[in-house]
């Protein structure tokens, strides 16, 4: 029977990522980059945006229309203007930005082997930026293990 290994180290990173309006904005290299430069063989990554207009997921990042599509889907799901939000302080894309950000959420966790992030063949983290003007976001990496 193997014994866990207690947590020996622990590394946080924080990057920008400037957008340019809606849009999905791959940033597994970076996340990438933050988990190697932590030190860290085996853990985990906590990614998180520190935004409410914006979110992370994780998809695929192999056929561009994949992305497409989910933009398609969430115009659907939760339109700008729509008459249902009284909160349009900053457009009409701003309540949808807060909805759209709740929907997919503002925080990862991948776990961490080899000291990279552990992520299926086609899997890609990715900003979704749900405001239509451009905007610098900020992400922070949280890299836990030993």
């Amino acid at each position: 029977m193997s014994r866990a290994q207690p947590v020996q180290h622990v590394a946080q990173t924080t990057f920008t990522v400037h957008t340019r309006g809606r849009s999905l904005e791959e940033v597994t290299d970076r996340v990438a980059e933050a988990v190697s430069a932590s030190g860290v063989t085996t853990g985990l990554a906590q990614v998180f945006v520190q935004h409410t207009s914006a979110s992370l997921l994780i998809g695929e990042n192999a056929d561009p229309t994949v992305v497409a599509d989910l933009e398609r889907f969430f115009s659907r799901l939760v339109p700008d203007g729509d008459s249902l939000f009284r909160h349009r302080d900053e457009g009409p894309d701003d309540m949808p930005a807060h909805v759209r950000s709740v929907l997919t959420g503002v925080s990862l966790s991948i776990p961490v082997h080899a000291g990279r992030p552990l992520l299926g063949t086609w899997q890609g983290v990715f900003l979704y930026e749900h405001r239509h003007e451009a905007h610098q976001r900020k992400i922070t990496v949280t890299v836990i293990g030993h």
